[in-house]
């Protein structure tokens, strides 16, 4: 009886020790920062939790000591092998994260120490797009357009007189033309020579008359 009680509390003990195994517990969930193929951060929490609880996952941006935002929360069944859950964050360099876990009844803290995330950030691989190639223009430039204005010269350029335009009368013109082209001068030599001879005459009568009255 001894040996079968022995026996018992060693069944016991190890079926114990396997249930405590088998327990989900907070050491079950681990989380890392990480690019994806794409350069784009990602935080992945794996849950090892062999007893397969299904477990909420929360993950926040903490900032001096606080919960600045909720990245997301979702739901993973654990698995011996390891199940996992990804969140996309543009996570920052050596950024600090809450990952809170919360399986039923039985788990309900943080996973110990915070997530911090890598000294460098994400390259993103993505191939830059060609640049497009300028399309030649539809409009011929201006140097090939002739120039539909004329040039100063044309434009201002005064109308030619044509010869059937009526000549000023030339009364008219002596009195208001001055200068070269006035006739004055011949006026004024013409009346100078009907001076002379009307003076001449006038002396040439005056001596017939003394003749006449001295013979």
């Amino acid at each position: 009886m001894r040996i079968l009680g022995v026996a018992s509390a060693t069944a016991a003990l190890a079926l114990g020790v396997a249930g405590n195994a088998l327990a989900c517990n907070i050491r079950d969930f681990s989380a890392v920062a990480a690019c994806d193929d794409k350069g784009k951060g990602t935080i992945t929490v794996t849950d090892t939790d062999a007893s397969g609880v299904l477990a909420t996952v929360s993950v926040y941006l903490e900032s001096n000591g606080a919960d600045e935002k909720l990245v997301g929360t979702d739901t993973v069944k654990g698995t011996r092998e390891g199940a996992t859950v990804t969140f996309s964050e543009d996570w920052a360099p050596k950024g600090q994260y809450r990952i809170h876990i919360k399986a039923g009844n039985i788990v309900d803290e943080d996973v110990s120490p915070n997530l911090t995330a890598p000294s460098e950030a994400c390259k993103t691989s993505e191939t830059p797009k060609p640049s497009e190639t300028p399309k030649p223009s539809e409009t011929p430039s201006s140097s090939a357009t002739p120039s539909a204005t004329p040039s100063e010269s044309d434009s201002t350029a005064p109308a030619a007189t044509g010869d059937n335009e009526p000549s000023p009368a030339a009364g008219d013109s002596n009195l208001a033309e001055t200068g070269a082209n006035s006739n004055t001068g011949t006026i004024a030599g013409v009346a100078g020579a009907f001076v002379v001879i009307g003076g001449g005459a006038v002396y040439f009568g005056m001596r017939r008359r003394g003749a006449s009255k001295t013979g």
